[in-house]
């Protein structure tokens, strides 16, 4: 299967104070339909900034990114705007992502409306059905954004991103700030819309125990540079890298997460 995300030599240079580092150092990967990538590390690994990469909020100093055939680096005007409907981008915290005392229903509404996916008498319908998909009541549409827990802001972050029907969410430290039990239930929902939509997430994470949770490979960086990368139980059954054995042996148990019942 060709890859719906290709990632080639990707380098990132910043400066801090005095002298130059490398934030990426020719870090290369791939995204197939369908499947989750999770990208760990610890911080300052270079993680984050792969995802502005990719949502084109920072210019890579080298490398090619192609997405779903195009070069997506060298898009421009209209064209880049056709594809960004396609990349969507789940936060850690959607406090900081949105303005909090905007209502769950104009959060939602904004992607329909500025993509032209429903028009204004079909919005409040797609909302709706938009907050089910994600499992929350419609009522909770005319709530304001901090009026509502963690976990119920993040299912409307993803309820935001789907509502574009993307072909991949990039999901940077998405469940970091939720509780356990929490986590587990965002993580159930995040494999039932991949398993029911074909979405490809890159899972952006420094936590094992949620990535072994969700993920079907492993890219390991540390220090700019992809360091590991493998099938994810082979990845965590037997890291290779100094890095993957420090990650692993942190890692603390994550309840088991059940499969849905078909």
């Amino acid at each position: 299967m060709s890859a719906l995300l290709q990632v080639d030599g990707l380098s990132k240079r910043y400066r801090r104070g005095d002298r130059d580092f490398a934030a990426l150092d020719g870090v290369s990967f791939d995204i197939t339909t369908g499947e989750t990538l999770a990208l760990v590390g610890p911080s300052g690994s270079g993680k984050s900034t792969i995802a502005r990469i990719l949502l084109r909020l920072v210019e890579p100093d080298a490398g090619q990114v192609r997405f779903d055939g195009e070069d997506l680096l060298g898009l421009r005007g209209e064209a880049l705007r056709a594809v960004r409907p396609k990349l969507q981008m789940v936060f850690q915290d959607p406090l900081a992502a949105f303005n909090p005392r905007a209502t769950v229903a104009r959060l939602i509404d904004d992607p329909l409306r500025i993509h032209g996916l429903a028009g204004r008498a079909q919005r409040p319908q797609a909302i709706a059905a938009l907050l089910a998909r994600v499992g929350l009541s419609p009522e909770l549409a005319g709530r304001r954004v901090h009026e509502i827990s963690g976990g119920q802001r993040q299912r409307v972050a993803i309820a935001r991103a789907i509502a574009a029907r993307p072909r991949l969410i990039v999901l940077d430290e998405a469940v970091a700030a939720l509780d356990v039990l929490v986590r587990g239930d965002i993580l159930r929902l995040l494999r039932e819309l991949q398993a029911e939509e074909g979405i490809a997430y890159l899972f952006i994470s420094h936590d094992l125990g949620a990535v072994r949770a969700i993920a079907h490979r492993i890219a390991i960086m540390d220090a700019g540079r992809l360091v590991e990368q493998g099938a994810a139980a082979a990845v965590i059954a037997a890291p290779a890298s100094v890095t993957g054995r420090a990650l692993v042996a942190a890692t603390p148990e994550l309840p088991v997460i059940k499969e849905t019942a078909s």
